[in-house]
C-alpha cells in the first residue's frame, strides 16, 4: 500500500494550485456573463434565460462530472454522451416496455451506466487496450446497440407517471414560488457534492489522484492498480447512468440516435475547469464552473444570434486555449 502521509503531502501540494486555477475559471464564469449582459441587457440576465441556463448545464455537468475521474487518472472516455443515451434507452426498456416502476427503472439504468463503464476498465485492464481506443470501440458498440435495441425509434414515457419530474419538476419552486429550480439542476448539485467528497474524502479519491500522478510508482507500492482503474471507470458509467435519466426525463423521451457530440463538451468543461489532461489534477467544483462555463458562452451566443457553426469553432478555440494553459502550468511547475 502506497503511504498514506506521502499522499496527504501530494495533494496538500496541489491545493493551492487548484485553488488558484479555480478563482480564474470562477472569475471568467463572471466575466463572461457580464459581458453578455452588457451586449444584450434585456434578453440575457432575465429569470426565464438563468432558468435555462441552468437547465441546460445539468446534462454536460453530470457527464463532466464522470469524465473527470478518468482523466485525473490521465484516461479518457469518448463514450460517455453515447453511454448516456444507452442508459436512457434501456430506462424506457425497462419501464415503457417492461412496465418497472419508477423507483426500479432508474436503479436498473444506473446499474446499466455501471455495468458498461466497468466493461471499458476490463478492457483497458485486462486486455491492454489503451483508453482512447477502449472507449471509441464502446462508443460504437453502445450506439449500435441503442439503435438495434429501438430499432432506431424513439421510447416515449407517457405512460410512466412522475418521470418527467426527474428533471423537469421543481420541488423548490413547490415551496418557494420565487425559486423554480428544476430538480434536474438539484441533482446534478447533490451529484457534485457526493463525488466530490468522494473525490477527496475516500480512498477512490486518493488512489484516482495517485493513479493520475504516478501510476509505475503505485503498482510497485503494492496496489492493485487494475482494481481500482475497474472501480473507477465503473464508477464513472453509473454516473453518465444518471445523466441519461435526465436528459430522457427532459425530452420525455429516449432519442436513440442522440449522444453523440455530448463526450467534446463534457471533456471541454473539464479542461476550463483546471483538470489537467495529464493526469494528477482536478476538482469537482472547477468541473461545475467548467460546465457552467461552456454553457453561458452557447447561451449568449445564440441570444447574440451568433450562427451555430460559429459557435463550435469559439468552443474549439477555447478547449485549445484550456489545454494550452494547462501545459504552461505544468511546465511552470
Amino acid at each position: 500500500m502506497p503511504q498514506p502521509t506521502l499522499l496527504r503531502a501530494w495533494l496538500v501540494r496541489l491545493s493551492g494550485a487548484q485553488a488558484k486555477q479555480k478563482l480564474l475559471a470562477f472569475a471568467s464564469l463572471i466575466a463572461l456573463m457580464g459581458i453578455f449582459t452588457a451586449l444584450k441587457p434585456d434578453a440575457f440576465m432575465t429569470a426565464d434565460n438563468i432558468i435555462g441556463i441552468l437547465q441546460s448545464t445539468t446534462v454536460i455537468g453530470v457527464l463532466a462530472i464522470a469524465s473527470t475521474f478518468i482523466i485525473i487518472t490521465s484516461g479518457i472516455d469518448l463514450s460517455v454522451g453515447v453511454l448516456m443515451t444507452f442508459c436512457a434507452v434501456m430506462a424506457g426498456m425497462f419501464m415503457v416496455n417492461l412496465g418497472l416502476p419508477l423507483p426500479l427503472g432508474v436503479l436498473a439504468a444506473i446499474a446499466v451506466g455501471a455495468l458498461s463503464g466497468c466493461t471499458s476498465g476490463l478492457a483497458i485492464t485486462k486486455l491492454k487496450v489503451p483508453p482512447f481506443i477502449a472507449t471509441l470501440g464502446m462508443m460504437m458498440l453502445l450506439k449500435g446497440l441503442s439503435l438495434i435495441i429501438t430499432g432506431a425509434r424513439p421510447i416515449y414515457f407517457n405512460d410512466v407517471d412522475g418521470f418527467d419530474q426527474i428533471a423537469l419538476g421543481s420541488w423548490i419552486g413547490d415551496v418557494f414560488p420565487l425559486l423554480p429550480i428544476p430538480n434536474g439542476v438539484l441533482i446534478m448539485f447533490l451529484v457534485a457534492i457526493v463525488c466530490a467528497v468522494v473525490l477527496n474524502k475516500t480512498a477512490l479519491g486518493r488512489y484516482t489522484f495517485a493513479l493520475g500522478s504516478n501510476e509505475e510508482a503505485v503498482r510497485l507500492s503494492g496496489v492493485n492498480v487494475d482494481r481500482w482503474k475497474i472501480i473507477i471507470y465503473t464508477f464513472s458509467g453509473g454516473i453518465c447512468g444518471i445523466a441519461g435519466l435526465l436528459i430522457a426525463s427532459r425530452l420525455n423521451s429516449a432519442q436513440p440516435a442522440l449522444g453523440q457530440g455530448y463526450e467534446l463538451d463534457a471533456i471541454a468543461a473539464v479542461v476550463i475547469g483546471g483538470t489537467s489532461l495529464s493526469g494528477g489534477v482536478g476538482t469537482i467544483l472547477g468541473t461545475i464552473i467548467g460546465a457552467f462555463i461552456m454553457s453561458v458562452l452557447i447561451n449568449g451566443l445564440r441570444i447574440m444570434s451568433v450562427a451555430q457553426e460559429w459557435q463550435m469553432v469559439l468552443t474549439g478555440v477555447i478547449i485549445i486555449l484550456a489545454v494550452y494553459t494547462d501545459n504552461l502550468r505544468r511546465n511552470k511547475k
